[in-house]
């Protein structure tokens, strides 16, 4: 199932910062995505305890690790902001060099991007969103799959990504774009509902 479109227009970064704040859109190529609406508490809790783990490894260093909502503009090349045709707001991410953060969010890729998949977003994140940050260049993406206790890890291999990894929400995950900085997924998988039969 796709995420409904705004409209059939071609839309930039110049458009979507005048939209108003009743629905937020992500924009892939020009093409305006609606985002889902406000996600589950179960979604919350994985995407705050990831940050936070991530964020508390990472104090003091110059790697910084933010959490949604921030806009992620990803440039064609060297285009003015408002002429930038995707924008994406991952759930949690991690920039190691500075000249990409400014007020507005980030400018160029990510090191690392986790996307928490609900059921609504699971395929728009896995064929769509994928395509992009390899593309882009973000060093390391997770999709997290809480339902199935599933982690999907792309990293790139020279310009695309490699085979995926897939690995069982249990024990620790290193962050291999953020050095020292691993996940532990115990305490907060038993607050996740039980799994389905």
């Amino acid at each position: 199932m796709g995420l409904p479109l705004r409209d059939e227009e071609f839309h930039t970064y110049g458009d979507y910062r005048h939209w108003g704040d009743e629905r937020r859109y992500e924009l892939i190529d020009g093409v305006a995505y609606a985002m889902s609406p406000s996600p589950t508490r179960h979604h919350q809790e994985v995407t705050g305890e990831i940050y936070r783990q991530a964020a508390n490894a990472t104090e003091g260093a110059e790697c910084r690790v933010m959490i949604a909502p921030l806009d992620v503009r990803l440039p064609r090349g060297d285009e003015a902001d408002d002429r930038i045709d995707t924008v994406l707001q991952p759930d949690v991410l991690a920039v190691c060099d500075p000249d990409k953060l400014d007020d507005r969010g980030v400018r160029g890729a990510p090191d690392w991007v986790v996307e928490v998949l609900s059921p609504s977003t699971a395929s728009h994140d896995h064929i769509h969103k994928r395509r992009v940050y390899e593309r882009h260049g973000v060093t390391e993406l997770w999709l997290v799959h809480p339902t199935d206790r599933l982690l999907t890890i792309y990293r790139l291999e020279g310009d695309e990504y490699g085979k995926p990894d897939f690995v069982e929400l249990a024990g620790e995950t290193e962050v291999r774009a953020l050095p020292g900085v691993r996940i532990a997924w115990d305490a907060l998988v038993e607050r996740l509902p039980p799994q389905g039969p």
